[in-house]
């Protein structure tokens, strides 16, 4: 997780560095991000049923490995097309990274635990935004961006011994059929839309090609629906959404992930292209947002316990929007000390949803559909992350054209940022919906009052 995280904010900081080299439009360079976000989206319906079935220190081991030696074509990656290529082996190996630990996760803990768990777990992660971001900046200014993907050589390396050595290989005894057809539907449905709209207005392709990749990305997104109500085991088990807090944690949270996906894009450029900072000086502002998110982590439990699982989830869904859109009031002009207080705080509130979104989500689904839930929310998660760089990099097409030039400018990203941030504020209407006791099992104290809640809920009409 470490890796991953430090290698997604690494290359943020490095784009447009990247870009320079390789002849290409930072904003281009967007394909890079989007291309590894969507092979998770991907592979990842895959990574339930392959830990199921060949065991999660084997398929963990393995990934680790892939996820290696994609890194080290990426340093190697002399077009945007051959970096796009090495990013999506990437992003094979780490779609069965963090879904298969967050499965062993969620089948060993207890759900009073959960919160209190899912917190440690994500700590490895956000030690990597933190450290991504001024190192991949030094590594970029005093070395060649290259370096920032070989650094993972290393650290895989010892992945690969650690997980060997304490990952026990669970696995389930039947694991049924893989659908080989709700993999292939699934995956030509979420590329097809994802790839389309990442395209959509760069020239990579002609505005018939790219209308034919959305198409047939609709179109077999429509049969996977179909496919999924007739087949016992599917792929994404689209059912699991008939649950209302796993409901909300998919839909709120794809919204709120929208605004978080495309800051990671837009801050970087913004401050490089925009205000004219070095990648240093740069990745030295933007880590600051992974210490608020690491400083969240020993007060989630409390916090949501004080205050309810649906309270949390709205009113922080507004500070989430509110902590994208205060990036529109950046200047070059605004003193580095408010820019780094704002995005503590927002890395706060973020994380602090993150943790709320994540856990909600596992807070009554029974244990034979764990695997099914982990791989429905994590997809949701990646391509909500694409589609935030993808919306992000279109406000700032869209207002190249319409004004005939070439270069950005600081406002364009201005408009960027707002319009992510409307959409992160629309999943506080969707988690406004939700019972005031929503999640009350994650937040009990003892066990005598997990099972009086799950004695009400038996005793509401139309419980099930």
């Amino acid at each position: 997780m470490f890796m991953e995280n430090m290698d997604a904010t690494v290359i943020a900081t490095s784009l447009p560095a990247i870009a320079a080299d390789l002849g290409e439009s930072p904003i281009a360079l967007k394909l890079a991000l989007t291309s590894y976000l969507l092979s998770l989206a991907v592979f990842i319906p895959a990574s339930g049923w392959t830990a199921d079935r060949f065991g999660a220190r084997t398929v963990f081991r393995l990934a680790i490995a892939v996820f290696t030696v994609g890194s080290v074509a990426c340093g190697f990656a002399d077009s945007l097309a051959g970096l796009v290529a090495a990013r999506v082996l990437q992003g094979m190996g780490g779609a069965m990274m963090t879904p298969v630990g967050r499965l062993l996760l969620v089948r060993s803990v207890d759900k009073s635990a959960l919160v209190n768990a899912m917190a440690w777990l994500t700590v490895p992660a956000l030690i990597g935004p933190m450290v991504g971001p001024p190192l991949g900046g030094w590594i970029t200014t005093a070395f060649a961006w290259q370096w920032v993907f070989w650094i993972n050589v290393p650290i895989g390396l010892i992945g690969i011994v650690l997980v060997t050595r304490y990952i026990e290989d669970v696995r389930e005894p039947s694991p049924g059929p893989f659908d080989t057809t709700g993999f292939l539907l699934s995956g030509v449905g979420v590329a097809g839309l994802a790839f389309g709209l990442s395209v959509a207005g760069l020239e990579v392709l002609s505005l018939a090609a790219t209308a034919a990749i959305l198409v047939a990305g609709l179109a077999a997104a429509v049969l996977y629906v179909r496919h999924s109500r007739r087949t016992p085991q599917p792929i994404l088990d689209l059912s699991l959404l008939a649950i209302a807090t796993f409901r909300a944690s998919f839909v709120g949270g794809f919204l709120v992930r929208v605004g978080v996906g495309a800051l990671p894009f837009l801050l970087p450029l913004m401050l490089q292209l925009g205000f004219g900072l070095s990648p240093l000086q740069s990745g030295l502002i933007t880590f600051a947002a992974a210490v608020g998110a690491l400083s969240m982590k020993t007060v989630a439990g409390p916090i949501l316990r004080r205050f309810g699982y649906r309270t949390v989830l709205t009113v922080n869904a507004l500070l989430c929007a509110g902590s994208v859109a205060v990036c529109a009031l950046f200047e070059a002009a605004t003193p580095y000390w408010v820019v780094v207080g704002l995005l503590v705080a927002g890395g706060f509130v973020r994380s602090l949803q993150f943790t709320s979104i994540n856990t909600i989500a596992f807070a009554d689904i029974e244990r034979a559909r764990m695997s099914a839930a982990t791989s429905l929310s994590s997809v949701g998660q990646q391509v909500s992350l694409s589609s935030g760089v993808a919306i992000g990099a279109l406000v700032l097409e869209t207002l190249l054209r319409l004004r005939g030039d070439t270069v950005l400018r600081v406002e364009d990203f201005h408009a960027a940022f707002l319009a992510v941030s409307l959409v992160t504020a629309a999943a506080a209407l969707v988690f406004f919906r939700l019972t005031p006791d929503a999640g009350a099992a994650l937040t009990a104290r003892t066990a005598e009052d997990r099972a009086e809640i799950e004695i009400s809920k038996s005793s509401e009409p139309g419980s099930r």
